[in-house]
């Protein structure tokens, strides 16, 4: 049975807090649908209202151009424990990029990580629990650093390069906004 909250109670920061990997989901006015799964330790919860995450580097930057066509945003937590749980946030989202002082705020909650791209903040409008019964049981065995060890390598005016040729646009030509402000 689902159950509907208005911000994120006790309960529902201890869950997210205790999940290794979530899913955010966006979508464009018009076109594809966007759904990245996440990992590492990137989540935040701000306040019942509001929560953000730390955005790598990455093959694609479709959120963050979602984010600033049309604000909207879905995350989702499933428990992979004995104790089934489904977990959705919907929220109007924004990216918050290297250089600004929001962003300087808020990248001290995070541990250090090269590659990164931007923080998405997420106004929570909503939250949705539901049952999970059918996700099956896994165990983490450790976090990949593939990722981190890939924009080690390349540098840092390495991943600026990668921006420019990679991350400007979404797979659908719509602008991510990037390197707005840089």
């Amino acid at each position: 049975m689902s159950e509907f909250f208005d911000q994120l109670d006790d309960k529902l920061k201890a869950f997210i807090a205790d999940q290794h990997l979530f899913f955010v989901s966006t979508a464009p006015d018009e076109g594809r649908i966007n759904l990245s799964p996440k990992g590492m330790d990137s989540f935040r919860v701000l306040d019942g209202k509001t929560v953000c995450y730390l955005d790598l580097t990455g093959s694609g930057n479709e959120t963050a151009a979602h984010l600033k066509q049309n604000g909207r945003i879905t995350v989702m937590w499933c428990s992979f424990t004995r104790n089934a749980n489904i977990l959705r946030l919907y929220g109007r989202g924004r990216s918050v990029r290297p250089g600004s002082d929001e962003f300087d705020q808020l990248i001290g909650l995070f541990p250090a990580m090269a590659g990164v791209r931007q923080i998405m903040v997420i106004d929570v409008d909503q939250a949705q629990t539901s049952c999970g019964y059918a996700v099956p049981e896994y165990e983490l065995k450790q976090e990949r650093q593939t990722l981190v060890k890939w924009a080690e390598g390349r540098g840092e005016q390495g991943i600026k390069d990668y921006w420019v040729d990679r991350n400007q646009t979404s797979i659908d030509g719509l602008p991510t906004g990037i390197l707005d402000d840089r």
